[in-house]
């Protein structure tokens, strides 16, 4: 009796709530699944007109932005709104001290002024395939010796081609096809694309609009940032992808958003469309414990480390403030990120409720007499067990020595060494010639040496404190031996001596290439040295979590089994593709006594002005809108001005630039970030307390027009009446 009550105390908590707003949708159930549910929260569309495997709808404007990020088509020329961090790269790109993009902002007034952005790709989903009997075909009929093909890319690649093969299916120009395993690799789906390659920057507010609060007020609400910015797509003459050409033209889209002035009041429905990357709702609570003590734990501390070095000479000098501009961005966003997970990990009891969670499963398991789950819980805890202290050291050499140190990024000098112990002259030519061309890309990308001996050192340091003399990585023999253990003097001499030290360092040694200098240079032996400590730790990981991936899918195929047997719609960990979130525009108690709106508005961005904080500066023009109130169409009805608003949503890191759509399937704001009390929602959602934070489409239009004068982007638009 008591286990049946375990079971079903638990069981809730497994399951969705009543509101039904927890989840990571799959499109391709959206009309078996959801479509009910969602109209019985306000969704005044049918699923149909969301996403239609025969037809055009609203799917068919969400893009995938740059691989990382969302956007959405807001007009029928390939106009493409996205956030301002999810365009950063691109803004930092064209920026320079002369043309300070990211501090003074961008707005091309014409077609001609719209900037190429090198390396940028917009993808569309045309196609989505639930192809999971298919690969269950194929599993069966081809050998597989490790037992892990269901998750294999590489297999996964080669299954995709059959079955292409098999039904006809011809990739266009830019086209795309990836099979990807779902729910633990007990479903795979396989989404054919078309990505565009010639992507324009069109328009972006200054930092001091579009990164309004910077890192203090990231993941937090309130929020006050107009965190947007606009690219176009462009074609060849038949609307083809290309590569960029004077002579291509904006994509004629087959559909854009249509955008809403409405607004939205509290407990209106809302759903957001987007790609979200990475969650682990279905981890046990030995996992979450590892995942704080290991890759939170370091994401803190080392990138507290480098980005207070970083900081202070991006104050010093412009130049070096936009060199490192993105890089830092991107560096604070998860640093906040992993200190807000692990604090709310622990005051909402995330561990005990995953422990409900896991011992539900196992008392069900016992009751049925299936024997699978309690022997995949009991390997995939002895595995965290095992490959903790790797996973650590992995973490502190990926954060310290990887992520932090560009330096590190040196040429590969493997083939002119192989040709100097060969003595063969006509490969010493063609490997000297390769490493000359490699060698003025990587220069280019350090025009700071001194900034990164500063970080070097303190990154040095950082990893030492982390890491027992006995486990470091040999490169610190080196250091102990030859430097006495003096970490600086040995950046320093990195820098000094090193053919990649300096242009001057590599002319000298390329004239003359020698073996002994290759194979003694201090930087190409910190690089080995890394590089052997991650095969090291991946070595140590490997034979620990041999069987994970078979004990992982019976664990999450449990989990799905349970919650189709309570008659409960099931979602996949997010995985960078295509998903729908639902819920309402809701205010929230973030503590006792204290209660966050669900709207800020322009006010709030003068209550937050410090003239002396550069996170907290506001624009003069911006000031004069206000204090004329000319905001014109986009007003509330009390004259002010919206800036964000919030929504309970289920969200998560690849939903940035996502389209936030009202009840009618009208556009009303685009999401931007989450809220810190709602950090814990990649492991365990929480309705209550998680918000995605969601830039008003009126305050994009009013910057648009009313700040830049770009009203002929405004024209463009399908607005509602």
């Amino acid at each position: 009796m008591m286990n049946k009550l375990l079971f079903a105390t638990a069981l809730s908590a497994l399951t969705l709530p009543a509101l039904a707003d927890e989840g990571m949708w799959m499109l391709t159930d959206l009309k078996r699944q959801n479509e009910v549910a969602m109209q019985e929260l306000g969704l005044l569309i049918p699923a149909d007109s969301i996403y239609n495997p025969d037809g055009i709808a609203l799917k068919d404007a969400v893009v995938h932005f740059g691989g990382g990020c969302t956007g959405e088509v807001i007009s029928a020329e390939g106009l493409v709104l996205t956030n301002h961090h999810c365009g950063y790269g691109a803004i930092q790109q064209h920026s320079s001290v002369e043309h300070d993009y990211l501090t003074d902002g961008f707005w091309a007034m014409n077609r001609q002024e719209e900037l190429p952005c090198r390396g940028l790709t917009i993808t569309f989903i045309d196609r989505i395939l639930d192809v999971s009997e298919y690969v269950q075909q194929q599993l069966k009929k081809d050998s597989d010796p490790q037992g892990t093909n269901y998750l294999s890319p590489k297999y996964l690649a080669k299954v995709c081609e059959r079955f292409l093969k098999d039904q006809n299916i011809t990739l266009g120009k830019g086209g795309k096809a990836e099979l990807k395993a779902f729910y633990g690799g007990n479903r795979h789906y396989l989404f054919l694309k078309t990505e565009y390659s010639d992507i324009r920057m069109v328009g972006a507010p200054p930092s001091s609009i579009g990164k309004f609060g910077a890192d203090t007020d990231n993941w937090m609400w309130p929020r006050h940032t107009g965190d947007f910015s606009l690219f176009r797509i462009y074609a060849d003459r038949d609307g083809q992808p290309a590569a960029y050409s004077p002579d291509n033209q904006p994509l004629h889209v087959k559909k854009h958003l249509r955008i809403s002035l409405d607004g939205y009041k509290e407990g209106d429905f809302a759903f957001v469309m987007g790609f979200p990357g990475r969650n682990w709702r279905y981890m046990i609570a030995d996992e979450v414990e590892e995942r704080m003590q290991t890759t939170n734990f370091m994401r803190h501390h080392v990138r507290d480390a480098r980005q207070r070095v970083l900081m202070e000479q991006m104050l010093k000098d412009d130049a070096v403030r936009i060199h490192y501009a993105s890089k830092y961005a991107s560096s604070a966003n998860y640093w906040k990120n992993a200190i807000g997970m692990n604090e709310g990990l622990v005051r909402l009891h995330v561990l005990d409720t995953k422990r409900a969670q896991q011992e539900a499963l196992l008392a069900h398991g016992r009751q049925t007499g299936d024997t699978t789950y309690q022997a995949a819980f009991n390997r995939i805890q002895a595995i965290v067990k095992q490959r903790r202290p790797a996973l650590y050291h992995q973490q502190a050499i990926q954060e310290a020595l990887v992520t932090a140190l560009d330096f590190m990024r040196i040429p590969n000098t493997s083939a002119l060494t192989t040709a100097l112990k060969n003595k063969d002259k006509t490969a010493i030519q063609a490997a000297t010639d390769s490493l000359i061309v490699a060698a003025d890309k990587y220069f280019a990308s350090i025009p700071y040496p001194e900034v990164e001996k500063l970080v070097g050192k303190e990154m040095l340091r950082t990893y030492a404190q982390y890491i027992p003399e006995e486990q470091r990585i040999g490169i610190f023999q080196v250091i102990d031996r030859r430097f006495k253990g003096d970490t600086d003097a040995f950046i320093d001499a990195c820098f000094k001596y090193s053919i990649f030290g300096s242009q001057e360092n590599f002319d000298k040694f390329i004239r003359k290439p020698k073996l002994y200098k290759l194979t003694g240079d201090w930087m190409v032996l910190f690089k080995y040295s890394i590089t052997d400590g991650l095969l090291q730790t991946a070595i140590a990981m490997m034979d620990a979590n041999r069987d994970y991936d078979n004990a992982h899918k019976t664990w999450v195929k449990g989990m799905m089994d349970m919650r189709q047997a309570d008659g409960k719609p099931i979602y996949p960990d997010a995985n960078s593709t295509l998903r729908l979130t639902y819920g309402k525009v809701a205010s929230y108690e973030p503590a006792d006594g204290a209660v966050y709106e669900y709207q800020t508005t322009l006010d709030g961005v003068m209550q937050k002005e410090d003239p002396t904080n550069w996170e907290f500066v506001v624009p003069d023009r911006l000031k004069q809108l206000w204090q004329a109130k000319d905001f014109g169409r986009y007003a509330l009805e009390d004259g002010r001005m919206p800036v964000c608003f919030i929504v309970d949503t289920d969200n998560t890191g690849g939903n940035s630039g996502s389209p936030v759509f009202n009840a009618r399937g009208e556009l009303i704001g685009t999401a931007f970030d989450r809220n810190y009390e709602g950090l814990t929602g990649d492991i365990a959602f929480r309705p209550s307390s998680q918000r995605a934070a969601c830039v008003d489409i009126r305050y994009t239009l009013f910057i648009i027009e009313k700040y830049a004068g770009a009203k002929h982007l405004i024209d463009e638009l399908s607005i509602a009446d």
